[in-house]
């Protein structure tokens, strides 16, 4: 019978040690729950997706220029008698800018007229007698080519003398004064520079590739350094060549300036708009992640951090067109993105926290 009891006695010790040991998992699901309320969360800041219009641009440089300027010469020699205008001043086409002496070319007009007079009055009594046929048709001939000649000298005189008084020939401002009055000018020598400012013209060289993509009346956008408005333009001009060496093809765009505030000269960030999507899918530039086969953005969902691959579209400045990957109106991380992985406990919060927190 022994051999009956002592099987059973194992049996017994077994289950004594079974039930002794079951209440410990109650003690295990609750720290792994304590492990999780414990786990940091990561702070970081989000926006939502946004519909908007986004546009492709191409990014060059242009200098602007005047599309009418006047190099101001003097067209006679002689004394600058006074100046009429300074640097900065706006004159309209015909203006006086400047006086040289006229009076020599004043004596001269006088001189050429009383010779053009004398043989007037002379002519005058050959042809009288003329029909007596005592002047031969000759001599007449002769005495109206002097006539010619001397008509000629007074015109040229008359002109020296209108060119003492020197003129703007275009509407601009005055860029430059090279001359001072009683300073001796020189035939043709420079005295004014003269500029057409009200618009402007914008030089670009782009590569030839982009060709295809340009058209008349395409809009562009000039930033000049220290000037915080952007300026719109519109392609004016289009080269209908290639430059062999450099193989870019020239554009001319065409920027308003009423009031003044470009100038000539300058150099310009020039944005030349391609094409433009309509109510697409767009996200900060600052939200992208970047990957071995592309771009991701973690996304948030009941206060987690989904990493997403999305395709891109145009970018234009801060702002990039998501083709596939998002969803209008979802939270992505915009900082503190780095420091994320996959289903990663997060904490959103404003981004002036998350500054003082760094």
């Amino acid at each position: 019978m022994s051999h009956y009891i002592a099987p059973a006695l194992v049996l017994m010790l077994a289950l004594s040690g079974c039930s002794q040991s079951a209440p410990e998992a109650p003690d295990t699901a609750a720290n792994e729950t304590q492990e999780e309320e414990t786990t940091p969360r990561v702070p970081v800041e989000t926006q939502s997706v946004s519909v908007e219009n986004v546009s492709a641009y191409y990014r060059t440089t242009a200098l602007l220029e005047a599309p009418e300027e006047a190099q101001v010469v003097a067209r006679v020699t002689g004394i600058i008698e006074s100046l009429h205008v300074e640097e900065g001043q706006l004159v309209k086409a015909g203006q006086k800018l400047a006086t040289i002496d006229p009076k020599r070319y004043r004596l001269a007009l006088n001189k050429a007229q009383a010779e053009l007079d004398v043989i007037d009055q002379e002519l005058d009594r050959l042809n009288a007698i003329a029909n007596q046929q005592l002047v031969s048709q000759e001599t007449l001939a002769k005495l109206e080519f002097r006539r010619q000649a001397a008509l000629a000298d007074r015109d040229i005189a008359a002109l020296e003398l209108e060119y003492s008084s020197v003129v703007s020939p275009i509407d601009g401002v005055v860029a430059k004064r090279y001359v001072k009055r009683g300073k001796m000018a020189a035939e043709h020598e420079a005295l004014f520079h003269i500029v057409h400012q009200e618009t402007l013209h914008g030089i670009l060289h782009l590569p030839e590739r982009e060709l295809p993509r340009i058209r008349l009346g395409q809009e562009a956008e000039l930033t000049v350094e220290g000037l915080q408005q952007v300026r719109l333009a519109t392609v004016l001009r289009i080269a209908p060549v290639v430059d062999p060496e450099t193989g870019t093809f020239k554009i001319t765009l065409s920027v308003d300036n009423q009031e003044g505030i470009l100038k000539a000269g300058m150099l310009s960030r020039a944005r030349v708009r391609f094409d433009t999507h309509h109510d697409t899918l767009v996200v900060p530039r600052m939200a992208l992640v970047r990957q071995d086969l592309g771009h991701a953005v973690f996304v948030i969902n009941d206060g987690q951090a989904q990493s997403r691959a999305v395709q891109l579209g145009y970018e234009d400045g801060e702002r990039v067109e998501i083709l596939e990957g998002l969803e209008a109106g979802e939270q992505v991380v915009v900082r503190g993105q780095h420091q994320l992985k996959d289903d990663a406990q997060v904490e959103v919060i404003p981004s002036l926290q998350l500054a003082a927190q760094r």
